[in-house]
């Protein structure tokens, strides 16, 4: 029997760097609408939106029920917790979780993911391990079971804030796979998601020259040829990939304490 796979996109209002950057407009449209269609675009069975029960978050509950998006509320702070009961709820096998902030993921890297998952019989995979891919391609898969095992095993705040920080920290519990870049995919200097105001001003950018309004999705290798060719405009936003990393560190030393 075939197991059910979804994918879960993370949403939110709050922002501190950005507000209301998932309901911000490019070419017309939500970010988190651009988000959707692209993942629907994946060989998944279900793409879902897990946002929290904050009274700031009815306004995606109401885009998901105007445009017929499949959804679920939860907890605002554990989000793992959050994830778990999605998962539950839509009876999932296995999860893929992308986040609202990337407008430009690819479903050609998230079918790969999961062709990479099935054949190495992996609990966990993702394409972030080691920075490969631009930022804002970022994909994670794993098994429901090993969400489950998570949810019952992770206790510190880090551990439920962060869905998968207890996975992948934890290489002698699960079987733990990943997959790097190539060809023009592999650009770790690119920041194609969205948390600043420089990081929407480059995808309105891309969107404006790239997107077609009749037709399908932007394709990934056009954006990156498309920044290829304007390079000074790929690098408007190299002050928010500093300041992102600067902060994961900041996460991660507070996370050893």
């Amino acid at each position: 029997m075939d197991k059910k796979i979804g994918i879960i996109v993370q949403a939110r209002m709050a922002s501190t760097r950005l507000p209301n950057k998932v309901m911000l407009k490019l070419a017309e449209k939500a970010v988190l609408w651009h988000v959707i269609q692209r993942c629907k675009k994946a060989e998944a069975d279900e793409v879902i939106i897990a946002t929290s029960i904050n009274k700031e978050n009815d306004i995606i509950e109401e885009f998901c029920v105007k445009n017929n998006f499949e959804f679920f509320r939860g907890s605002e702070e554990d989000v793992l917790d959050r994830y778990y009961q999605t998962a539950k709820k839509f009876k999932l096998d296995i999860i893929i979780r992308v986040t609202s902030d990337c407008p430009l993921i690819d479903p050609a890297i998230i079918n790969n993911l999961i062709k990479k998952f099935k054949q190495g019989n992996f609990d966990y995979m993702s394409n972030i391990a080691q920075r490969s891919f631009p930022r804002g391609l970022d994909v994670e898969i794993f098994s429901f079971d090993t969400l489950e095992k998570a949810y019952n095993l992770a206790k510190e705040k880090f551990q439920r804030e962060h869905v998968t920080a207890f996975i992948y920290n934890n290489p002698s519990i699960f079987k733990i796979g990943d997959i790097a870049a190539e060809g023009i995919l592999k650009r770790p200097d690119l920041r194609i998601c969205i948390d600043t105001s420089k990081d929407l001003f480059l995808l309105e950018e891309i969107y404006k020259n790239l997107y077609n309004f009749g037709g399908g999705i932007i394709q990934i290798e056009k954006v990156i040829d498309f920044l290829n060719k304007n390079p000074e405009l790929a690098k408007v936003n190299i002050d928010s990939e500093k300041e992102h990393l600067e902060r994961s560190r900041e996460l991660k030393q507070e996370f050893i304490k």
